[in-house]
């Protein structure tokens, strides 16, 4: 027993301040939001579009600029690479939550997109949200990153913030996965579930999209076909801190940051 309490000690304090203090340090091959300078791109190479595995960049309703959907993109960076210009970076912005499913797509000069809930629900929820994780065929990557959040590192409860082992004891459902028909009914019917009011979160392109199943018969192209969802979280798979900065900001616990530079 000493044995553990002298190993404990030196440890010393080991979960992140964040956001009372800086965010942790993330690592040299993380890739965060993606900009488009439309000054630079030339519409008609098109070499974007082709190179992306996901569909996730097309032509504006002009067809003078490209457009490209964070809910559909893997951040591969293929299109990066592809592009003769250098009209398409993908920074070091690990903020990519959004309320609006529309609010994802990223254009020429778009600033971050917003995260907000009703005055009505933020009392409600703001200072205890429980919810149910739902793991609709993903590929346990988002699934494990989003776990890590209950480690001592990242301490999710110090925010109030609890996953729970029953819907009828949670406050809404976070989905990942691209919800494959045998997993339809289980997603609806776990938010049935749910008492009302209720909350949905949407994490990973697959959840949001479809990711690379996207349009495939056996899919559903994520969970916003079938429920209603308050909160959308890009990525393939989003990092902890990209979910925990979406879930604090839409609860109101966070304060709006400078943009990290690219």
């Amino acid at each position: 027993m000493f044995d553990v309490l002298l190993a404990r000690w030196k440890q010393g304090h080991r979960t992140m301040r964040y956001p009372a203090g800086p965010p942790p340090e993330l690592p040299e091959r993380f890739v965060g939001r993606p900009t488009i300078e439309s000054g630079k791109c030339k519409v008609e190479c098109r070499q974007c579009i082709a190179a992306c595995p996901a569909g996730a960049i097309t032509l504006g309703h002009s067809e003078k600029h490209v457009e490209l959907d964070t809910g559909r993109c893997l951040f591969c960076r293929q299109c990066q690479a592809a592009c003769p210009s250098g009209a398409i970076t993908f920074g070091r912005d690990y903020r990519l939550a959004a309320s609006e499913r529309a609010n994802l797509v990223v254009r020429d000069a778009t600033e971050r997109a917003a995260v907000a809930l009703s005055d009505a629900s933020r009392r409600l929820f703001g200072h205890s949200l429980k919810l149910r994780q739902v793991s609709a065929g993903g590929c346990n990557a988002c699934e494990a990153d989003t776990n890590v959040l209950g480690t001592v590192g990242w301490d999710l409860g110090r925010f109030g913030i609890q996953f729970v082992a029953s819907p009828r004891h949670a406050d809404g459902i976070l989905v990942t996965g691209p919800v494959p028909e045998n997993m339809r009914l289980a997603v609806q019917k776990t938010y049935e579930a749910v008492p009302a009011p209720k909350l949905v979160i949407a994490v990973g392109a697959c959840a949001i999209s479809g990711g690379l199943y996207a349009d495939h018969p056996e899919t559903h192209n994520g969970v916003a076909g079938l429920l209603p969802v308050d909160l959308f979280i890009p990525g393939c798979p989003p990092h902890p801190l990209t979910i925990l900065d979406g879930l604090l900001s839409l609860l109101g616990r966070i304060a709006d940051e400078p943009q990290p530079a690219t």
